[in-house]
């Protein structure tokens, strides 16, 4: 595409929005998998203890504490042809794909014999798959803000990506049930763990084709950098100051809260569903389990463009976040109370926790919109990857958070290695972990959001001044 056919395509038109969509099923399908199944596999298939595990995905965070900063910061300083976020995409696409294979092969023999050197692999490829993982996404998401700047752009742009985000949550959860036949095999049962183990790292295989396949596409035909942030590497902010200027900005430490307990659901739902459905349901058709979670996110569709669009439109993202989190709160409800024999109730229940769900993962990209927004007003330049950077690491201590409220619970519970039948107080425990834990998540992340400062008039002026900085930025091209 020609530079006055890139200058011509600025602003909002669907196949723009499509174009730039197409990163999220690579985005959510890899990171969703990794989500999904990483734990299950490890503590089912693999049958690492529940503690190894844990300090695993804790030095795992810790990594990333370092690593998402620096690649955000990286990414606002690159200046090269492509811009400053597309080669990275470029770099990381083929290797997170790859990755998402080597997730699924443990290079020693299953089973409690051989738990250090296949902690050791766990705890590498992990970290690895980290690395790779944010370049990609963070690159990506940092696109979106810069792509669409206006509010009206930014509300249409995300209807479009939320649909294509779908895709990709359909590529993690949905599609595994096809080669899976057990996502929790017998622990006494060789054939079937070593048949778990097979049909794993085939799932792994499709994952990664897909991955990379529509990886390539979005790097094909993604909307390039807009010429008026083109110059903006050269006033980016040293990797400190970076992470100081974020840490200053009082919209981005009232909705750091929100954001983190939103994650913790995001990633402890998810995580226990395999365990959670055979445990406490009594499902043993990983389809079926599959169904579970696939049920909320093909609703979320819906409840985005019939529920989501129209309350964020007439009463703005802060009360709009409010309402999702609140009704998150009542639609998770149910599961303290499912039980055998329930298989349609349970897909019921998960329909309409999609209702919460959407709301969440539409606002939460445009609040972080508006708190980039305020940035570039204050300081004069554009700062996507330093915020994802930074809010990378926060969303990651949401992990911490997840293995830290698992780890111990299984341990209360006597389920260190994974057993089967579940016992009483196991399923109490994985009732408790699937819904109290996330309700108290979403409360804290409610009254924090009810303190967050960057909505109404405030909001307005932030829009006003960043209207006439980006026609004085166009004015020197």
């Amino acid at each position: 595409m020609s530079e006055k056919e890139l200058e011509k395509n600025e602003g909002y038109s669907f196949k723009r929005a499509a174009s730039f969509a197409t990163g999220q099923i690579a985005d959510q399908g890899a990171y969703q998998t990794f989500t999904f199944l990483v734990f299950t596999f490890y503590y089912a298939v693999v049958q690492l203890n529940i503690t190894l595990i844990t300090i695993g995905f804790i030095i795992w965070a810790f990594w990333n504490s370092f690593n998402d900063p620096m690649l955000g910061y990286l990414s606002d300083r690159t200046h090269t042809k492509f811009g400053r976020r597309l080669p990275y995409i470029m770099i990381a696409i083929i290797p997170l794909g790859l990755i998402l294979f080597f997730l699924f092969t443990p290079p020693l023999p299953l089973g409690v014999a051989y738990q250090m050197g296949n902690f050791i692999y766990f705890m590498v490829i992990i970290i690895v798959f980290e690395f790779f993982y944010t370049m990609y996404s963070l690159n990506t998401t940092s696109l979106f803000p810069e792509t669409f700047i206006s509010e009206d752009e930014r509300t249409k742009a995300n209807n479009v990506r939320q649909g294509f985000l779908i895709l990709g949550l359909i590529v993690a959860f949905v599609l595994p049930g096809l080669f899976i036949s057990d996502y929790t095999p017998d622990p006494g049962d060789s054939v079937a763990i070593n048949t778990a183990l097979g049909e794993y790292q085939l799932f792994g295989i499709i994952a990664a084709i897909i991955v990379i396949i529509i990886g390539i596409i979005f790097i094909v035909f993604t909307p390039r950098e807009k010429k008026e942030f083109k110059e903006d590497y050269k006033i980016a902010p040293s990797f400190f100051n970076s992470i100081k200027l974020c840490l200053k900005s009082k919209s981005f430490m009232w909705y750091i809260p929100a954001e983190i307990a939103n994650w913790f659901v995001y990633g402890i739902l998810p995580t226990l569903i395999p365990l959670y459905a055979k445990a406490v349901l009594g499902i043993v058709d990983p389809l079926m389990i599959s169904l579970l979670m696939g049920a909320a996110f093909i609703s979320s569709v819906i409840f985005i463009t019939f529920v989501w669009k129209p309350i964020v439109r007439r009463m703005g993202n802060r009360k709009a976040w409010m309402i999702s989190m609140s009704s998150w709160i009542l639609t998770l409800l149910p599961l303290m109370f499912l039980g055998p024999n329930m298989d349609i109730l349970a897909i019921i229940v998960f329909f309409f926790i999609g209702l919460g769900l959407s709301g969440s993962f539409y606002i939460i990209d445009l609040v972080v919109s508006d708190i980039i927004d305020e940035d570039e007003v204050n300081t004069g330049t554009r700062r996507e990857a330093g915020y994802y950077g930074v809010n990378a690491f926060f969303l990651r201590l949401a992990i911490i958070v997840v293995f830290l409220s698992i780890g111990p619970m299984f341990i209360i519970a006597d389920w260190q290695v994974f057993t089967l039948p579940a016992s009483p107080e196991i399923q109490l425990m994985l009732r408790i972990l699937m819904f109290v834990y996330p309700a108290v998540a979403l409360v804290i992340a409610i009254l924090s959001i009810y303190k967050y400062p960057l909505h109404g008039k405030r909001l307005e002026q932030v829009k006003e001044n960043l209207k006439e900085i980006h026609e004085q930025k166009k004015a020197k091209f």
